[in-house]
């Protein structure tokens, strides 16, 4: 792939605008200048016995995901970054403190999105302290991985190599999805497809290995996502209701107090039950607010209705894929793979 092009092209939006988009271009190409072949690290002695075997079952995955997935079979995850900090980017979620909806940050290429994603965590937690100051609601999370929508050979990061198989394979199929179908300025429809072919092709992967525990237990833990993106939803629902009282704010932020405080109880009952919705718990570490609530629904609102639509085309991820394509632009316009 010749990236001078794809660089310039970066390049000069960000020159034009400012701090930010400058910030977001050279965090890219440094992340994209440290990728080494992942079939030269597992075949140089000096790569741990350990490190090397998770590469090769990584490459399983990325193999898995073009043969059996139909997804883009290209150089995306073939290539190893190793990071100096946990994370690539830290992603900044903004509301306004009685409104459900995201900030969207606009670009030239992905068009809006309802977060703003940093190379680096201490600029990160500035912008987040500047929203904070004026008064909405903020989440600051690290991302473990990225789609360049296949303007880009995306690394396999060592944030990656730290999640479980069954979430490394699903965070492959999720970001490789992206390259399939992304439309431009809804996020939600982007996520939800994306978060659809990762659970369906999780749960195809496991199959194959025929691991009959661990599917037992990806099952298993599909239906507490469930039960807890229930809850979201009926939170959102009262905080919506809420905010469009005719209540002043100091009622609204009781209210909302209180509605949150409803949400973490029923956590807690849940953990009380059962010991493995203790999962969720980093979740609910500190404030909970509206910022983390859009979050939650951006990668969850439509996954069921995608979901229904593969198993409309018997699991026939290509068919799946064209359908999407359809509905994409059928909702204003469909971008797929360069």
């Amino acid at each position: 792939m010749n990236l001078l092009p794809r660089i310039v092209l970066l390049l000069t939006p960000a020159l034009v605008a400012g701090c930010y988009p400058l910030h977001a271009t050279m965090g890219h190409l440094d992340l994209m200048a440290r990728r080494q072949p992942v079939e030269a690290l597992v075949a140089d002695p000096a790569t741990p016995a350990a490190q090397k075997a998770r590469l090769e079952r990584v490459s399983a995955m990325r193999d898995f995901a073009s043969r059996e997935l139909a997804l883009p079979d290209n150089g995306s995850y073939r290539r190893y970054a190793q990071l100096d900090e946990d994370y690539p980017v830290w992603s900044v979620w903004v509301t306004p403190e009685f409104d459900l909806a995201a900030r969207q940050s606009c670009f030239p290429i992905a068009g809006c999105v309802p977060y703003r994603g940093y190379y680096a965590r201490a600029a990160a937690e500035r912008y987040a302290a500047r929203a904070r100051a004026a008064g909405d609601d903020v989440l600051v999370g690290g991302v473990t991985a990225y789609s360049t929508l296949g303007h880009f050979d995306d690394p396999l990061t060592s944030a990656m190599l730290r999640l479980p198989d069954a979430r490394l394979a699903g965070l492959l199929f999720h970001e490789l999805a992206h390259q399939v179908v992304y439309l431009k300025n809804d996020a939600t429809f982007n996520e939800s497809f994306a978060r659809a072919v990762e659970i369906e092709g999780t749960l195809c992967w496991l199959a194959s290995r025929q691991d009959d525990a661990a599917l037992a237990a990806y099952r298993a833990g599909l239906a507490r996502a469930d039960v807890f993106f229930a809850s979201i939803k009926a939170t959102r629902a009262a905080l919506a209701e809420l905010y469009a009282a005719p209540l002043d704010d100091d009622a609204k932020r009781a209210g909302k107090a209180r509605i949150f405080e409803t949400l973490r109880a029923s956590h807690r009952r849940r953990v009380a039950e059962d010991a493995a919705w203790s999962a969720y718990d980093p979740w609910f570490e500190g404030e909970l607010n509206n910022a983390k609530l859009a979050a939650v629904a951006t990668y969850f609102d439509e996954v069921a209705q995608f979901r229904a639509l593969l198993a409309e085309k018997q699991h026939d991820f290509a068919a799946f894929y064209a359908a999407v394509k359809a509905r994409a632009a059928a909702r204003g316009g469909v971008r797929v793979s360069p």
